[in-house]
């Protein structure tokens, strides 16, 4: 059985190679205890969720108390680019996952916190909306994965990988220019194209989470150790997170249309 692809660069087609020379794989005789399961790898997940969501509940306060910036612009710097560092250590070190993984949901949960309060105290109720949004998401998806509904064909996962790949490119296109002073107002702004281009990334983010379930479940199969439970469940957390980042920026774009 061949391993699947998924354009999520934590869940990549070299996830699992190495740890079958070490033991794993197929035809494995390795005890069932030491192995990657489905039922670990969505306590992991949950986990991880309770990780940012203690640390996204600080900056939080810290922001409505000080309804200031300023506050927790610091733990923004902290959380964005020590983030950055964690999951890349992830990604090179799968093993450290089960200590790494955690540091990293702490370390997204002060930026979600943080960027949450500032959304809410310009558009009350925003942040709860984008929450909601984004684990309905999650839930409907699951259960049609689960039932078959949504079927991982080549062709849909080669134009998954291909729409996440050019939304990052653009992505780095973007912040690149904008230390030129060139800026994409319109693909940016609450205009009807604004607003269609962030549906679609919306789209992109909510089908990588397909292919995440997909991977896990080749991951099960392919009996991978029990550390890859913690490394995958930091694969759907960074999915998750770039999902209900882009469901704030669609529902503040709609907010500015009314």
């Amino acid at each position: 059985m061949a391993l699947m692809k998924t354009s999520n660069p934590a869940l990549g087609e070299n996830t699992f190679r190495g740890v079958a020379g070490s033991g794993y794989g197929y035809g494995s005789m390795i005890d069932a205890a030491a192995r990657m399961t489905l039922s670990g790898t969505v306590n992991k997940t949950g986990v991880l969720l309770l990780c940012a969501l203690l640390t996204a509940s600080w900056t939080w306060h810290l922001f409505l108390t000080a309804h200031d910036l300023a506050a927790v612009s610091g733990l923004l710097m902290l959380g964005t680019f020590g983030g950055l560092i964690c999951a890349l250590v992830t990604v090179f070190k799968k093993e450290w996952s089960p200590i790494s993984a955690p540091i990293y949901a702490l370390l997204e949960g002060l930026v979600l916190g943080g960027l949450s309060a500032v959304f809410d105290a310009r558009y009350p109720g925003i942040a709860i909306q984008a929450v909601g949004l984004t684990f309905g998401t999650l839930l409907v998806l699951l259960l049609a994965y689960s039932s078959g509904m949504i079927r991982v064909t080549q062709k849909f996962r080669l134009g998954v990988v291909a729409a996440t790949g050019g939304i990052m490119v653009f992505y780095f296109a973007e912040m690149i220019l904008g230390f030129f002073g060139v800026h994409f107002n319109t693909l940016n702004g609450s205009g009807i194209i604004g607003i269609g281009i962030s549906l679609f990334i919306v789209a992109v983010a909510a089908l990588n989470l397909v292919l995440d379930f997909d991977f896990v479940e080749q991951g099960v199969s392919f009996g991978a150790p029990k550390y890859m439970e913690w490394y995958a469940a930091f694969g759907i957390m960074v999915t998750l997170v770039w999902l209900y980042l882009e469901m704030l920026r669609l529902l503040a774009k709609l907010n500015d249309r009314r």
